[in-house]
């Protein structure tokens, strides 16, 4: 599972942007390391060999995600770890029957978790009124975010696989029941971990030209058109493998034009209440307004 330290001869950038994607457009990369090259040849695994993991390999995992960015120290966050098959079954169903749940030995549930912080606060006999506010529970959100990103990178520096498991945010309260998650705490998104089935066959997926994405000084939104239209010509292709007839923005727009095709995602903010976090505004009580002194 060590990683090797021979990098790949072949360079990443023709998959992680496509077939002749930067023959008009190249990109220019600093000398590649081992990190940078694994980052860039990540890819999503769905199909999972029920091989069991290394005893090291979750405390190892962990210790990466701690290593993340965390706002002021905070660390608004937790990770539930799931072996037991019967809890990865229930999860599964709940995720909408995504049998990489079940496959792999290892689901983590990253956890953004605002109850540690007011369970301090109740210790020392002062209720945290900050941690019901908005910005409390988007920075639980990020940080979470943060720290799974490390165990990916982690994960697949090890040789495994991992896939993200959005859709358990589709029933919060139901996962929060088979966590035991207390208030003030809600499932951000699950990470399936294992050794990746030769077989699955599973492809770098390529991404929007850096065109899109990368702006100077100043957002720039028109600019982005032709480069998404030549991300187009470039992910239509990797679609039609996969079985896929519909274009990338075509994709887009069905996804977000109303809320109730955000696959459940549209009562997220009344669960996020019902949880704890991002309390209604009739509940908050007033926080003092912070100056900034001069030196």
């Amino acid at each position: 599972m060590s990683s090797t330290s021979t990098l790949p001869t072949a360079s990443p950038l023709a998959d992680r942007y496509g077939p002749g994607a930067l023959d008009d457009r190249p990109v220019d990369l600093a000398p590649l390391t081992e990190a940078i090259d694994g980052i860039l040849r990540h890819r999503t695994v769905r199909s999972y060999l029920p091989d069991p993991l290394d005893d090291a390999v979750l405390p190892t995992l962990v210790a990466a995600a701690q290593s993340a960015p965390t706002s002021s120290n905070m660390q608004f966050w937790s990770v539930v770890a799931v072996t037991d098959p019967d809890r990865k079954d229930r999860l599964a169903a709940l995720a909408g029957g995504q049998d990489h749940v079940r496959q792999a030995p290892l689901l983590l549930v990253w956890v953004a978790d605002l109850a540690r912080a007011r369970a301090i606060g109740a210790a020392h006999g002062t209720p945290l009124a900050g941690t019901d506010h908005l910005d409390s529970t988007v920075v639980a959100f990020v940080d979470a975010a943060l720290a799974a990103q490390n165990a990916v990178v982690a994960a697949e520096s090890l040789g495994l696989g991992t896939v993200y498991i959005g859709a358990l945010r589709h029933h919060p309260e139901e996962v929060a029941a088979e966590l035991g998650l207390p208030p003030g705490t809600v499932a951000v998104v699950g990470l399936v971990v294992g050794h990746p089935d030769p077989a699955g066959g599973e492809r770098v997926k390529p991404r929007l030209p850096q065109g899109a994405v990368l702006h100077r000084e100043t957002y720039d939104l028109d600019a982005q058109a032709p480069h998404v239209d030549a991300y187009e010509d470039v992910i239509a292709p990797f679609y039609r493998d996969e079985g896929l007839s519909e274009s990338w923005r075509r994709r887009v727009v069905d996804r977000l034009a109303v809320p109730g095709t955000q696959r459940g995602h549209a009562h997220l903010h009344s669960a996020l209440a019902a949880r704890g976090l991002c309390r209604p505004a009739d509940r908050l009580t007033s926080a003092p307004t912070h100056r900034r002194t001069a030196p």
